[in-house]
Formats: C-alpha cells, sequence, structure tokens
C-alpha cells in the first residue's frame, strides 16, 4: 500500500455528491463498507489487481451503501494505490453455500500487500490528478 498526496483528504462533502463525482471515473464504492466508513476503489490493470482506494469515514447521518440515497456526510482520507495477487484458476477449497445450491468460488488473495511497481504508483497519480482536475474542492 502506497499512501498518495491530494487536495482531497480531509475534504468533506455529501456521500451522495462524491459517489456521484467519482462514478464518472469507473470508481465503486467497495464491498467492505460499514455505516460509519468505507472505500471508493477504481481497478487501474485489467487483472483488477492493483486499485486506487480512496477511503472515507461518515461525519454525519448514516450511510447505507445498498440503497440509491443517503444523508451521509463523509470525509475524506488520504487516498492510496494497493496490489492483490490472486491464485489463478479455481479456489480448489470452494465450499458450498448454505442453500447446498451454489459453490463459492471466490478466495482470498494470496498477498494483499503485494508490492506495487512505480508504474502503477504513476497510473494512480494520474488517475487521482483526473479527479482532482474536474471535482470543485472549495
Amino acid at each position: 500500500m502506497i499512501p498518495i498526496k491530494s487536495v482531497l483528504t480531509n475534504y468533506e462533502e455529501p456521500f451522495d455528491e462524491v459517489s456521484r463525482q467519482l462514478h464518472q471515473f469507473e470508481f465503486t464504492l467497495g464491498g467492505n463498507w460499514d455505516y460509519d466508513h468505507g472505500y471508493f476503489d477504481r481497478y487501474l490493470d485489467d487483472a483488477h489487481q492493483v486499485w486506487l482506494r480512496i477511503p472515507f469515514e461518515v461525519t454525519h447521518g448514516t450511510l447505507d451503501g445498498d440503497t440509491g440515497a443517503t444523508d451521509a456526510i463523509i470525509c475524506m482520507g488520504t487516498p492510496f494505490v494497493l496490489k492483490h495477487i490472486y491464485n489463478d484458476g479455481l479456489d480448489k477449497e470452494a465450499h458450498l453455500n448454505v442453500s447446498g445450491a451454489l459453490i463459492d468460488q471466490f478466495q482470498e488473495p494470496i498477498d494483499k500487500d503485494a508490492p506495487v511497481e512505480d508504474k502503477w504508483v504513476a497510473a494512480a497519480k494520474d488517475m487521482l490528478g483526473k479527479v482532482e482536475r474536474v471535482w470543485k474542492v472549495h
């Protein structure tokens, strides 16, 4: 994980507005959000192993990322680039889910914090620069 300086750090705005702004750059709400914090993620490579991640904390209201709207106000943290290394192929230790009808083929990364090559740091800075140029930061 490599932190990247940004004018967006400590920027506070309604979640809906931040989400709308970042969506145009293909950021998504990361799956590990909670009611008081979360991450906006943007993949940088075709294999979806290298990510630009912008963390945030909810400062007012409640976040419910599963709904179309929320009253949450968020404060953005320091963006960072990270790399996850996965096994190729199916998970040999996949298990049946509760209903027994489906197999869970999703795997944990082999390395959740793999070394990030300089080219990906540059790509993350470039993407973040594009976001910052169109954002109306006061």
